[in-house]
């Protein structure tokens, strides 16, 4: 009979091996289990080698990301909405500096690319309800924004987490935002408005 894998045991290794990315230590076979109880054996039985524990760690990075947006409610104002959702972005990228930086490691494929794709879908559905809503021009591409914003999102976040600039520089996804929004046909003081009131909100 098989013996069944600890799930425990898997989210062991894989935040050992990002808290070695975050002390700038090689993440090798020996390293990553040296002081969790467990052996070497473990990585290639739950990740199949090393190559496998870094696609769970950009899988992973995903998964909390997809979790951190889903925090934030629907609401009747989908620009808000959407200003929430670039917040909890950043918040997510704060709280996972490690894990955030392994997501966009192409070098290794994710473990399911879906999943992970639909973090940008849930831009695309508020950046849609935007539209049907009237506060965005008909015209505006809802996945073209959706990418948009999120460049905005990883740019500052990238710059945070990595060290450049301080948290607070953070803050500057709100106006940056406002812009981008108005740009796309929505009123300038009810975008301000809406995009201060999601910002706050995550």
């Amino acid at each position: 009979m098989a013996r069944t894998k600890d799930p425990a045991v898997r989210t062991l290794l894989i935040e050992r091996a990002a808290q070695m990315l975050r002390a700038r230590e090689p993440v090798t076979l020996r390293a990553v289990v040296a002081g969790t109880g467990v052996s070497t054996m473990a990585v290639y039985t739950y990740f199949g080698g090393m190559d496998g524990l870094w696609r769970a760690m950009r899988q992973e990075g995903f998964s909390r990301l997809a979790a951190q947006l889903a925090t934030v409610p629907l609401s009747a104002d989908p620009v808000r909405d959407l200003a929430a959702l670039g917040s909890a972005y950043l918040a997510n990228a704060v709280a996972n500096p490690d894990l955030y930086r392994v997501m966009f490691d192409a070098g290794f494929d994710l473990e399911d690319p879906a999943a992970a794709d639909e973090s940008l879908h849930t831009l695309v559905r508020a950046a849609e309800r935007a539209k049907e809503r009237g506060r965005f021009r008909a015209d505006v591409d809802p996945l073209t924004l959706a990418t948009q914003s999120w460049a905005i999102g990883h740019g500052l976040a990238s710059l945070v987490t990595t060290g450049p600039l301080p948290r607070a520089a953070l803050g500057h996804g709100a106006p940056i935002l406002t812009a981008l929004y108005v740009s796309c046909g929505d009123d300038p003081s009810s975008c301000r408005r809406s995009v201060e009131s999601g910002w706050r909100l995550a």
